[in-house]
């Protein structure tokens, strides 16, 4: 996992609880909020979709 990945992930969590806070998603449906939020965060920093391999590939090239 990159220092992207993380911070996306950091950012996601945040949110998440952020709105747990203020009652917008229940802690029951963290997981299924979560998945949406850190794919939406992910696509803001990177441009790309997650999962749709195009990441993925472009790690591949800086790897190389």
């Amino acid at each position: 996992m990159d220092k992207i990945d993380k911070q996306a992930l950091q950012v996601a969590k945040e949110v998440v609880i952020k709105f747990i806070e203020v009652g917008r998603i229940s802690p029951s449906n963290f997981g299924q909020n979560f998945d949406v939020i850190y794919k939406d965060v992910m696509r803001t920093v990177t441009g790309q979709t997650v999962g749709d391999g195009s990441r993925e590939a472009e790690l591949a090239e800086k790897s190389e």
